[in-house]
């Protein structure tokens, strides 16, 4: 029986030229004219005058933190539904992460805990915040506060390049973007990232970073303590290539989320919500379930069907490797406990009763029907 993944690379053909033109110029290492030109068009697409394309989205959120000013001890508030890498370059400059509480509207940073957030810590080095599966959060309300605490706002847009958010792509509010190539997002490079900025000497000192921050001299020579944080010319190929079919990966992945949703109606899930002025890219298609039903139940009943599904992700305060740092939501337990089940907290709720369905864009009318079968099989429907 066919197997039946989450999310996977789909190549078009464009890559093969641009790959073909590095190993021609053998600029196989890490710069060449697909670094530039990927840097180029990414920022255009986006809407943001600079880039510096890099290894990982990981490098990108970490030379975020360290133009920040990150250093031992300073806070960061951080999403707390989201990929561990979104968290783990605070620590490298040893900060302190705070996690903010999801909204459920969309999954994302609540603008209201993030509020009680500066009550309780008030100079905080930056906020970065998640556009999780690829819908975008409240981004004017999150950049409102952080504005009005004078503390810069990043946006971790690794889950959602091309969704926009009021007429305005995720990327384009806050004073730095990140964003993912990995092998599962939306477009791929096999692997690599990218920061993109309206500040020129910001985009200059980040590949000046990424190049081990080598200082221009006829020698080698570093002022600075410096990173291998630059992509290669063959992966910014891949890249180039991937990006001209963005928004029919977009398309694509929309079809998805509207066929699980219409198919799920007489069902107890909930699709992942967005806000109606934002258009998410749809990355993953995931699902809430609803009353005593139990997410495990249809994953056991897609593996059976050899459908590759994934929980949530876990909240990074219930992480064994951030035990300790503080976690803040807009209510206490107790008030949500009407809107949450067992008195936990909405990402607490979220990941408790959520699901990720496959989401590739290679997929069949038959794998679809496939995959809503088992979902429906699951509730002897």
């Amino acid at each position: 029986m066919k197997r039946i993944l989450l999310s996977t690379p789909t190549m078009h053909g464009e890559e093969m030229k641009y790959i073909q033109d590095a190993f021609d110029s053998n600029w196989v290492a890490p710069l060449g004219a697909n670094v530039d030109a990927l840097e180029t068009a990414l920022a255009a697409r986006v809407g943001k005058a600079h880039g510096a394309a890099l290894s990982s989205g990981t490098a990108a959120l970490h030379l975020a933190y360290k133009w920040a000013g990150v250093q031992p001890g300073d806070f960061v508030f951080c999403s707390d539904l989201t990929f561990s890498a979104t968290v783990n370059p605070v620590l490298y400059e040893g900060g302190i992460p705070v996690f903010i509480d999801s909204e459920r509207e969309t999954w994302n940073m609540d603008p209201a805990a993030l509020e009680k957030a500066f009550a309780l810590y008030p100079k905080p080095k930056a906020v970065v915040l998640v556009h999780l599966y690829g819908v975008p959060a409240q981004a004017d309300r999150i950049l409102e506060i952080c504005q009005k605490h004078g503390v810069p706002l990043i946006e971790d847009a690794a889950e959602s390049l091309g969704a926009t958010y009021r007429g305005h792509e995720t990327g384009t509010y806050g004073e730095l973007a990140a964003f993912s190539f990995n092998g599962n997002k939306i477009i791929t490079a096999s692997g690599g990232g990218a920061l993109l900025t309206d500040d020129a000497a910001a985009a200059k000192k980040f590949r000046f970073w990424a190049t081990q921050s080598r200082d221009p001299a006829p020698h080698y020579q570093h002022s600075e303590l410096g990173y291998n944080y630059r992509m290669s010319n063959i992966m910014a190929g891949i890249g180039r290539g991937q990006l001209k079919h963005l928004d029919g990966h977009i398309a694509a992945k929309r079809r998805i989320y509207s066929a699980y949703k219409e198919a799920f109606v007489d069902l107890p899930l909930t699709m992942n919500p967005y806000l109606p002025d934002s258009n998410p890219n749809f990355w993953l298609s995931c699902v809430t379930v609803d009353g005593d039903s139990c997410p495990a139940v249809i994953m056991e009943a897609l593996a059976k069907e050899n459908i590759e599904s994934r929980p949530i992700w876990k909240p990074m305060h219930l992480q064994p490797v951030f035990a300790g740092y503080d976690y803040v939501c807009a209510h206490s337990r107790r008030e949500i406990a009407g809107q949450a089940r067992n008195d936990v907290s909405v990402s607490e709720d979220i990941f408790a009763r959520g699901l990720c369905l496959p989401s590739d864009i290679k997929m069949t009318n038959e794998d679809l029907a496939r995959v809503i079968a088992a979902v429906r099989g699951a509730f002897h429907v």
